[in-house]
């Protein structure tokens, strides 16, 4: 079964309409539309909301061999979550393992994906975790473990977003803007700017 096919079905069980679920993931209807005709594909950060989103995971979604074993009725995703509790903040990101100083924040962290970067810099490789979070005070926890190093890649950061909200975080420095707007990502940039950080860093996915 397909990715397209998998997201079809997985969203037409949880009683959702394309336009439902491209509110929860923060995109278009176009976007639900093309990725349920196989025109397109979801970016990782979309995959990782519709693996929470359905409670499925990565492998099920994307290795075509496996199929869905079963569609249950889950309270917390969907429709079904507007009628219970409020869900929980969840951040999603990505995180450089070498740019903390004390790597036991990784146990706050789902890691879903690890890639390995050849960068040339210092240091010569990172490696590239691939996470979300429920941890209610992830920011500030992150912030106090940062790099910010001169002989080890100077000021690190690391960015990630919960719902509409996007973070990027330092050493004691947590910067936040809502997706969208302009003037607060401006901001934002421009303080990363006084950090040492170049325009081409702050390429971000939002």
């Amino acid at each position: 079964m397909k990715l397209s096919e998998k997201i079809i079905e997985l969203r037409k069980a949880n009683g959702m309409t394309q336009e439902d679920l491209a509110s929860k993931c923060n995109v278009s209807r176009q976007s639900i539309s093309k990725w349920e005709a196989d025109i397109s594909l979801p970016e990782t950060e979309k995959l990782l909301t519709l693996g929470e989103l359905f409670s499925v995971s990565m492998d099920v979604l994307l290795k075509d061999e496996l199929t869905l074993s079963e569609v249950k009725e889950v309270p917390g995703c969907g429709n079904n979550a507007i009628q219970g509790k409020k869900q929980d903040i969840i951040y999603e990101g990505v995180l450089i393992k070498e740019s903390v100083a004390d790597d036991t924040i990784i146990d706050l962290l789902n890691v879903h994906k690890v890639e390995l970067w050849n960068t040339g810099g210092r240091p010569r490789y990172w490696t590239v975790l691939f996470f979300t979070s429920d941890k209610k005070d992830f920011p500030e926890q992150v912030s106090r473990v940062m790099g910010a190093d001169p002989d080890n890649g100077g000021n690190w950061f690391t960015d990630f977003k919960a719902g509409n909200v996007k973070y990027i975080v330092f050493r004691d420095k947590i910067l936040k803007y809502q997706i969208g707007n302009q003037a607060e990502k401006d901001l934002v940039c421009e303080e990363c700017r006084k950090m040492g950080i170049s325009d081409g860093e702050m390429n971000w996915s939002e």
